[in-house]
C-alpha cells in the first residue's frame, strides 16, 4: 500500500478528520438536581443549593479532572451560571472513574443501578469519541434516541505500539517506518525474534486489551482492520467480511499473550519484569496510548504516584511506534448527555465547567499529565519529547473513525477473530463462603459467586476450552484438597454441565490456598496449548490455612520459574479476592508471579462485574 500522509498541525489530528469521522460521545448528568443537606445521603459533602454535575470519566484523567473540579467548585466566578429560569446558580462537579466501554454499556441500558455503578452522569468523558458512536448506534438499534451529542475534545493522545527500545531497533527503528504488517510478519515467522538475530527473546508476543471495554483495544482493532484492507478511511461492512481481512485480523490476534481490561495490566507487569531483567521475554509490544508510554518511561507505569512513592525510570525504556498504516487519537470528549435524567440547569452548569477546562491555563495542565491539549491555541511541548520515547511530529497518517454501524459490527464480530482461550476456573468452597453477603436477601457469598460464575460462562466463545475445579480441605474422594468437577473441554460441550455443577456447590471446610494455586498452575501447564491463552481463574474469600503447606516463598518461586522460564509456555493465574477477609496482598503476589492481574471483590455485591473484567482477558 502507498503510504498516505495527513499532517496534523501542532501534533493533533486535523479538524477535517474530526468533522468527517468522529461521532462524539454523550455525557451524562446526575438527576439529583439541586443538592439538599442530608448527611450520609447521595449529596453528602455538597454545599446546599448547588447544581450537582456528576461526571463519569475514564481512568487516565480522573486525577486531573478531580483537581480541576475542586478549583472550579471553589471559584464562585467560574462555577456561577445563569439558568433557564434567568436566575444565577452555582455548579458543583463530582468526578467518578468509569471505564469507557463499561460506561457505554451502562448508558445503553439507561444506567439502571446508581447504587452499584455510581450516580447517573451529567457529563461522560470516555477516552475517545468512538465510544459515543457505539452508544448512539446501540440505542438506535433498540429504536431509542441518541444520547451522545457532538462535543469538543478535552485532551488528545494517539494510539501507539509501545516496544522496548532494543526490539524496536531490531525492527529498524527509528530510520524505518514500522506498522501492523511488520508485526504480522514477525508474529508468523516460526523463528520469531531469532529471524532478526535475537533467539533469546523467543516468539513475538503482543499485548492488547479487550476492545469491548478498552479504548486502546478498540482503536488497535480498528487500525488492524484498516491495515488489512489497505485504507485510511471509509472502512465498510463489506471490508469486515472479506476473507483476506478476517485472516489478517486473526493472524495478528494469534500473537496476543492475553487480553486485559486495561493497559495498566501490561505496563505494571512490564515494569515489574524490567526490575528483574526479564522484560524482553514477557511481551514484545503493547498497543497503548502515547500518554501511558510517557508515564512508563518516567517511572510511573500506572500513572499514579502514591504518597512517598518515588518514580524510578525502567532499565529498558519503551519507544512509541506510530504505525505506518495510520493510527487514531483518543480525543477525550467532554460530552453533556442528552439523557432523560439530565436537567436543563445541569446541562447549563456542565457547559460552564467545559468552558473552564478549555481555558489555556487549564489546558497547559493537560500537558503536565502527558496529553496533548484539546484547545488548539495551546502548543504541544514537554513531556511530549523524544527523550521520553515519543515524537510530537507524529502521527503522520491519521485514520478515520468508521461509521457507527461498522464500529458496532466490528465489536460484535471481534470474538470470532480473537485468540481462543484454555481456562481452568477454580472456586473456593470453604466454610466461610457460607457467610451472609446480603442481609436484605439472605444470600451467602457462595450464592453470589455461583450466580456470577454461571453468568460468566456465557461470555466464552463456543470453541474456548474451560474446566471447573473446586477446593477446600478434604474435598476429594481420597481426602485431596481439590476436586475437578468438569475437565477442561470445549465450552460449547460442557457449558450446561458446568452451570449445573456450580449451582449445586455448598460451603465445606478450610482453605488450602497455596497448594491449590500451585497444582492448578501445573495442571494447565501440563496440557499447554500454544494456540490458546492458557490461564487459571482463582477465586477465594480467605487465607491459606493449610498446615501441610505454608511455604509461600516456595510457591512464588515455582510460579515465577514456570511463568518466565517455562520453555515458552506461559500460564497466568488471574486471582479474585472475594469478601473482606480475603488475603488481597497474597493473591496479588500470586498473580504478579505469573504476570497476570489480581482483582478485588472485597464487596461481594461487585462479583458479577469483577467476573466480567476477569473474563475480558480471554
Amino acid at each position: 500500500m502507498t503510504r498516505t500522509h495527513h499532517p496534523a498541525p501542532s501534533g493533533r489530528p486535523s479538524a477535517r478528520r474530526y468533522a468527517g469521522g468522529l461521532v462524539a460521545i454523550g455525557l451524562a448528568l446526575s438527576g439529583c438536581g439541586l443538592a439538599k443537606s442530608s448527611p450520609g445521603g447521595p449529596d453528602a459533602g455538597v454545599p446546599k443549593g448547588r447544581v450537582v454535575i456528576d461526571m463519569a470519566v475514564s481512568a487516565e484523567k480522573v486525577t486531573l479532572l478531580t483537581d480541576l473540579a475542586a478549583t472550579f467548585n471553589d471559584d464562585k466566578a467560574a462555577s456561577t451560571f445563569v439558568g433557564t429560569d434567568s436566575k444565577k446558580h452555582r455548579s458543583f462537579v463530582r468526578v467518578t472513574k468509569k471505564a469507557s466501554g463499561g460506561a457505554a454499556q451502562l448508558l445503553a441500558q439507561g444506567w439502571p443501578d446508581a447504587a452499584a455503578d455510581g450516580p447517573q452522569p451529567t457529563v461522560w468523558s470516555p477516552a475517545a469519541s468512538s465510544w459515543g458512536a457505539v452508544l448512539n448506534q446501540r440505542l438506535a438499534d433498540k429504536g431509542q434516541p441518541a444520547m451522545a451529542p457532538p462535543s469538543k475534545p478535552f485532551m488528545l493522545t494517539p494510539l501507539v505500539i509501545a516496544m522496548p527500545r532494543p526490539m524496536a531497533t531490531a525492527l529498524g527503528y527509528p530510520a524505518k517506518a514500522i506498522g501492523w504488517t511488520d508485526i504480522l510478519a514477525l508474529a508468523k515467522d516460526p523463528k520469531g525474534w531469532g529471524s532478526l538475530g535475537h533467539p533469546e527473546w523467543g516468539a513475538f508476543k503482543l499485548g492488547k486489551t479487550n476492545p469491548n471495554f478498552s479504548t486502546s483495544g478498540l482503536s488497535a482493532t480498528i487500525a488492524q482492520y484498516y491495515a488489512g484492507v489497505g485504507k485510511t478511511d471509509g472502512l465498510s461492512l463489506e471490508d469486515l467480511a472479506k476473507p483476506s481481512v478476517i485472516d489478517f485480523a486473526k493472524q495478528v490476534e494469534s500473537s496476543v499473550v492475553h487480553y486485559g481490561d486495561i493497559t495498566l495490566t501490561f505496563l505494571n507487569n512490564w515494569y515489574r519484569t524490567d526490575q528483574r531483567g526479564t522484560s524482553l521475554t514477557y511481551v514484545s509490544a503493547v498497543a497503548v496510548e502515547e500518554k501511558s508510554l510517557i508515564d512508563y518511561n518516567t517511572g510511573n507505569p500506572d500513572g499514579i504516584l502514591d504518597p512517598g512513592e518515588v518514580a524510578r525510570p525502567p532499565r529498558i525504556p519503551l519507544v512509541a511506534i506510530y504505525p505506518k498504516e495510520g493510527t487514531l487519537f483518543s480525543d477525550n470528549p467532554f460530552i453533556v448527555l442528552d439523557a432523560p435524567w439530565v436537567t436543563a440547569e445541569q446541562k447549563t452548569g456542565a457547559r460552564a465547567f467545559e468552558t473552564f477546562v478549555q481555558l489555556p491555563e487549564n489546558q497547559r495542565r493537560v500537558l503536565q499529565f502527558g496529553f496533548r491539549p484539546g484547545n488548539p491555541a495551546v502548543s504541544v511541548g514537554p513531556p511530549i519529547i523524544a527523550a521520553n520515547g515519543v515524537n510530537p511530529a507524529e502521527p503522520q497518517t491519521t485514520l478515520e473513525v468508521p461509521d457507527p454501524k461498522v464500529l458496532v459490527k466490528l465489536l460484535d464480530t471481534w470474538s470470532a477473530t480473537r485468540k481462543a482461550a484454555r481456562v481452568l476456573l477454580v472456586l473456593d468452597v470453604s466454610g466461610s463462603m457460607g457467610d451472609k453477603a446480603d442481609p436484605k436477601t439472605g444470600e451467602t457469598k457462595l450464592d453470589l459467586a455461583k450466580r456470577a460464575a454461571i453468568s460468566a460462562l456465557d461470555q466464552f466463545r463456543g470453541d474456548d476450552e474451560v474446566g471447573l475445579r473446586v477446593f477446600t480441605s478434604g474435598v476429594g474422594p481420597n481426602g485431596e484438597d481439590e476436586l475437578d468437577l468438569v475437565p477442561i473441554g470445549a465450552i460449547s460441550a460442557v457449558r450446561e454441565t458446568m452451570k449445573a455443577k456450580i449451582a449445586d456447590l455448598t460451603p465445606l471446610n478450610g482453605t488450602p490456598l497455596y497448594s491449590v494455586a500451585k497444582s492448578s498452575f501445573e495442571a494447565v501447564r501440563s496440557g499447554y496449548d500454544p494456540t490458546r491463552i492458557n490461564a487459571v481463574v482463582l477465586l477465594t474469600d480467605g487465607q491459606n490455612d493449610d498446615p501441610k503447606n505454608s511455604d509461600f516463598t516456595g510457591l512464588l518461586t515455582a510460579l515465577r520459574q514456570g511463568a518466565e522460564g517455562g520453555a515458552g509456555q506461559p500460564v497466568r493465574i488471574f486471582s479474585i479476592s472475594y469478601g473482606k477477609d480475603a488475603d488481597i496482598d497474597t493473591l496479588r503476589r500470586i498473580s504478579e508471579a505469573t504476570n497476570a492481574s489480581a482483582y478485588d471483590a472485597s464487596n461481594p455485591k461487585t462479583i458479577e462485574q469483577v467476573f466480567t473484567n476477569v473474563v475480558s482477558n480471554f
